[in-house]
């Protein structure tokens, strides 16, 4: 399905210099403010309460969240669980008040519950109290590096298997350009950093990479039907040939992040931004990253289409 047709290729190729350039500049802003400023971790990565009651009636998120500030905790985050009655409140260890830790790091479940169900007026039901310690923050840190290893070496695995060894490498140098990028927005602003932004790191690699097998496989496809082509004339018709279907699918995917970003509320807030980051960055480096490393590590039409061995004739004695 086609929106509509370039009858003449653009010349991607001819200012990929300037695009890797940029591309260049950004990673290393993005670089220095990861390494200066470092990441807003959330409560589960270091440390703090989680505390989950239930109103008999919806709760007032604002109001919590401003009878907590007035306590002196900075950044309270409070959200609903499952219905408009079930509320989860998150305190971080930095955040909480003296008196609702008891000694050695015991959680004092009396003093946070009197701080917590006095902000939510009559009728407010405890449902749990958590304390989660540093130690089990730094392994769902450790874990979530995993994770992120773990996806960027199976992508290498399979398109190496599936086109060569230098599409796998400009596909993975692309997706890590995007990692790196929503990381360091995420640096410079001092948005929080939860489990859910790191979810959707994860799910930036995935999308970013179905974007760059699609102009792989467009590259494949010219290789094979036009000889006549050079290498930088084959890219650029591939990207050019799959301009449509990218608006068609990173627009809709766009306009439901933008709606989960807007109406979603603070639950889905951080969740979203990453993802919206992460489109437009995987657009950009599908196209203008990966490609331009294919034709400076060397792509030939040889790599992906085997020559025709042909039989020999035996001449008769």
């Amino acid at each position: 399905m086609e929106l509509f047709r370039i009858k003449n290729d653009i010349p991607f190729m001819r200012h990929a210099k300037v695009f890797n350039i940029i591309s260049f500049l950004t990673f290393v802003a993005a670089v220095f403010f990861l390494s200066t400023k470092g990441l807003n971790l959330s409560v589960e990565f270091t440390g703090g309460v989680l505390v989950e009651a239930r109103y008999s009636q919806p709760a007032e998120l604002e109001k919590i969240r401003e009878g907590l500030r007035a306590t002196g905790i900075e950044e309270p985050q409070v959200q609903n669980f499952g219905t408009s009655r079930d509320v989860l409140v998150r305190l971080a260890v930095k955040d909480l008040q003296s008196g609702v830790l008891g000694t050695e790091g015991k959680l004092n479940q009396q003093a946070m519950t009197e701080l917590v169900l006095s902000l939510g007026g009559p009728d407010v039901k405890l449902m749990r109290v958590e304390f989660v310690g540093p130690q089990v923050g730094r392994e769902l840190a450790e874990n979530g590096v995993i994770a992120l290893m773990v996806v960027i070496i199976g992508i290498m695995i399979y398109l190496a298997m599936r086109f060569e060894w230098k599409f796998a490498v400009s596909a993975i140098v692309a997706n890590l350009h995007d990692v790196v990028i929503i990381l360091g927005f995420f640096a410079f602003f001092g948005w929080e950093f939860s489990l859910s932004v790191l979810a959707a790191v994860l799910a930036v690699l995935g999308y970013s990479v179905n974007e760059s097998v699609v102009v792989f496989d467009r590259i494949r496809e010219t290789f094979k039907k036009v000889r006549r082509m050079t290498v930088e004339e084959t890219i650029d018709n591939a990207i050019t040939r799959t301009i449509s279907r990218t608006i068609i699918t990173h627009g809709s995917t766009q306009i439901m992040v933008c709606s989960m970003l807007f109406f979603g509320g603070p639950t889905l807030h951080g969740f979203a931004l990453a993802l919206t980051i992460g489109i437009c960055f995987g657009i950009y480096s599908s196209v203008l990253v990966a490609s331009p490393l294919l034709m400076w590590m060397g792509l030939t039409r040889e790599d992906l289409v085997k020559p025709v061995k042909k039989d020999k004739e035996f001449e008769t004695p």
